[in-house]
């Protein structure tokens, strides 16, 4: 495939040419979104259950849905025209959108991967190289927090362990009031390197963990990185963009990764990995090899063989759907976190528990106490008990389990992580409370559920 013939539309590229864009620009405004244009752009949900659970999956609406069908359609008509002329400028042109809202500097800076997970693959590819090309010893480290994405670590074991790199996980408390207890963990894991005479190659970091869900301080953890002389540091951030602040250039991270399907209202699937002074690595590419291998990794993302590359291609259609809100992202944020703090407190004023951390610890995702006495005291018994709120009640929510320490008696040992985002209702969350107020009434507990 000609990579150079795919430049020449310039129709497509926009302003995508010049590889730059003021971070002043502002996208042009329409009317304000109503109550029932939300309804309406959402009605595609299940209307019988409580969504409560826009995290794991996120959402988007029909406008954009549209858009995507468009698109889709488009590659359909005429392949050769679309993959020759079409896509790349497309691409480039949503890439050089997402700039100001991460505050990167070049759109060089920015490719497009289908999730946080090949994004993960890529950084850690990179670094498992390093080893096997003795850039790096054997048995230098890599630092990564105890509550990283499951499917994170396993990236790490798969490339960094098997590569000969030794992993400290970085300890932290749940539940947690401060930013200092975070922070005192994580340099506790640099320390044991220097104890053990370890390099630390790399630094894993959520911006914000999934479960429990707490916003980490991240642009503090990087600063102590370059302190201590860390290599490189990779900011898992799956959950951040439409959910809190994005500034990578403040941040200071090597690589940082977000996806636009959880919380940036895009269809499935599709993220972007920044990579800070992306010139600096040439040895970074994407771990599918096509035929533009070599040409720099948003080049490599842009082309992976014959596939639907629509997601990657609304970002002009999400960012019109996000200018219809009061605000635009800051307030549809503002917003989520606002409620979401109410709604967790509401349901843990009820159920006489707690929740897991400090409202400016949480972004559009909380935790909350569940009561006592449902007897969760396994991870099993986490999944039994959504599967059971799903199936009986039509509430949608995850649930945490969080092991009792040496001595703690009468303690929470269940977490509900309850999402906010601007299609949820208060119905939402009094459904879900109504729900567990009637198993604690009918004195059930977890153990009555089969396997």
């Amino acid at each position: 495939m000609a990579s150079d013939d795919r430049h020449h539309d310039s129709a497509e590229n926009g302003d995508a040419e010049n590889h730059h864009i003021s971070k002043k620009t502002k996208l042009t405004l329409t009317s304000l979104i109503t109550t029932s244009e939300i309804l309406s752009e959402f009605s595609h949900h299940d209307p019988t259950v409580a969504r409560i659970n826009n995290g794991s999956f996120g959402c988007c609406p029909a406008t954009v849905l549209a858009a995507q069908r468009r698109w889709q359609y488009r590659f359909l008509a005429q392949p050769d025209l679309f993959y020759i002329r079409t896509l790349r400028p497309a691409i480039d042109h949503s890439r050089l959108l997402l700039l100001p809202l991460i505050n990167a500097s070049h759109i060089d800076e920015i490719s497009l991967v289908d999730n946080a997970t090949t994004a993960t693959a890529i950084v850690l590819q990179h670094i498992s190289r390093s080893f096997h090309e003795n850039r790096f010893q054997k048995g230098d480290a890599a630092v990564m927090l105890h509550y990283a994405y499951g499917a994170v670590k396993k990236s790490v074991q798969a490339y960094v362990s098997r590569a000969g790199g030794y992993v400290i996980e970085v300890s932290l408390p749940f539940p947690v009031y401060s930013n200092d207890e975070i922070v005192a963990e994580f340099r506790n894991a640099l320390n044991k390197a220097k104890l053990e005479n370890r390099k630390v190659r790399l630094a894993v970091i959520d911006h914000i963990t999934s479960m429990p869900s707490v916003v980490i301080p991240v642009k503090e953890l990087v600063k102590i990185c370059r302190e201590e002389g860390v290599d490189q540091v990779f900011v898992d951030a799956a959950h951040a963009i439409g959910c809190t602040r994005v500034d990578v250039e403040d941040i200071g991270a090597d690589f940082y990764t977000s996806n636009l399907h959880k919380w940036l209202f895009a269809p499935p699937s599709v993220a972007f990995l920044y990579c800070r002074k992306a010139y600096e690595f040439d040895d970074v590419h994407h771990p599918v090899v096509s035929h533009e291998y070599g040409k720099g990794l948003p080049v490599e993302s842009a082309w992976i063989g014959t596939r639907d590359y629509s997601s990657q291609l609304v970002v002009p259609e999400v960012l019109d759907f996000i200018n219809r809100f009061e605000g635009g992202l800051e307030g549809i944020m503002k917003r989520n976190h606002e409620k979401v703090v109410e709604m967790g407190e509401m349901l843990a004023n009820v159920w006489g528990t707690q929740i897991g951390c400090s409202p400016d610890m949480c972004s559009s995702m909380i935790m909350v106490g569940l009561p006592t006495s449902l007897g969760i005291e396994s991870e099993k018994d986490t999944l039994n008990l959504r599967n059971h709120l799903r199936e009986n009640f039509g509430v949608e929510v995850p649930i945490y389990y969080r092991p009792p320490k040496e001595g703690e008696v009468n303690v929470v040992t269940g977490y509900a992580r309850i999402s906010h985002q601007v299609y949820n209702t208060i119905e939402d969350y009094y459904k879900f409370r109504d729900a567990v107020n009637q198993l604690v009434q009918d004195g059930f507990t977890c153990a009555l559920l089969l396997d």
